[in-house]
Parts: C-alpha cells; structure tokens; sequence
C-alpha cells in the first residue's frame, strides 16, 4: 500500500469534521440501552455542552476569518467555505438526532421511571409560584447581577495586572 505524502489532501482528515464525529460518538452512548438511564441523559447533556463550545470556539472562528476575506484551503484539501458548509450539513443532522434522542427515547424512558419533565404552562399554581420565587432568588442575580454581587456585580475578582488594564496600557 502506497501512503499519500504529507503534501497530499488524502493524508489528513479534516478538523472539524473529526471532532463532530467524536461528538457522534458521544451521543451514541446516550441512544446505548445498555448504558444506565441518567448517564444516557448526563451523555445527552454533554453532547449538547460540546456543540456549543464547538460553535463558540470553533465554528465562531472559522466565520470570522470567513467574514475577514480568508478562503484558505485546510490540509485536507476543503476551502473553508466547503468546510463552513460541511459543518452546517454536519451539524443539522446531529442536532435532530439529539432532538431524537431525547424526546423519542430517553423522555419517555424517563416517564416509565416516575421522572417528569414539564414546560412551565404543565406546572401547577404551586410548583409555578416555587419556580417563579426560585428564578428570582437564585437566577435573576446571575442574569442581571447590578450591585448585589460582589467585585462590582461579577462573580469572581478581577485577575491580577497586567490582565484587569485595558488593552492599550499594555502595547
């Protein structure tokens, strides 16, 4: 067998396309009836986590050399158009099949075990007011934190200098 020079498209398999079939992957153990029930969901969940950090890093990336001019072709021999198009066809398919998943299988799998999960307009008056008070309580500061929070409405403290100055202190 003769193997493709490294200056060669043939010899590469393409990033992006590598990943999302590791994501697949990983979502395949969510629709495996062998695995327990919540690590099925807990699989489901985390396919989801990793295609938005795909997209934030990424994807978000590759469209803003897209949007900057740049159509380089990858090692694998793809413009980065095809490879922006590769992704999109790439990723309709997955999202559905995690659509799929979750309502054609693991919810109603989920119900059989006495687990409910319901929309707001399903919760009774009580369970509504419950979640109304938690959501203000819990959620409303994280989502709009003015001057409850500490470090000036953030969460954590600002990192030491150099990093906390703005970007034109340091050039």
């Amino acid at each position: 067998m003769v193997r493709p020079g490294l200056d060669s498209p043939t010899a590469f398999i393409n990033r992006e396309e590598s990943w999302l079939k590791f994501n697949w992957r990983v979502l395949e153990e969510a629709e495996d009836a062998g695995n327990p029930l919540l690590e099925r969901v807990k699989f489901l969940a985390i396919s989801a986590s990793n295609l938005d950090e795909f997209f934030e890093v990424r994807g978000g990336g590759l469209l803003q050399q897209l949007e900057d001019g740049y159509n380089a072709t990858t090692p694998d021999g793809l413009t980065m158009v095809e490879e922006r198009e590769l992704i999109n066809r790439a990723t309709h398919d997955f999202v559905e099949e995690q659509y799929s998943c979750w309502n054609e299988r693991l919810r109603p799998e989920l119900a059989q075990q006495g687990i409910r999960v319901l929309s707001v307009d399903q919760l009774d008056d009580d369970a509504r007011a419950y979640v109304d008070e938690y959501c203000e309580r819990e959620l409303d500061p994280l989502l709009a934190p003015g001057n409850r929070l500490p470090y000036g409405g953030c969460l954590y403290p600002p990192p030491p200098p150099p990093f906390n100055r703005p970007l034109t202190t340091l050039c």
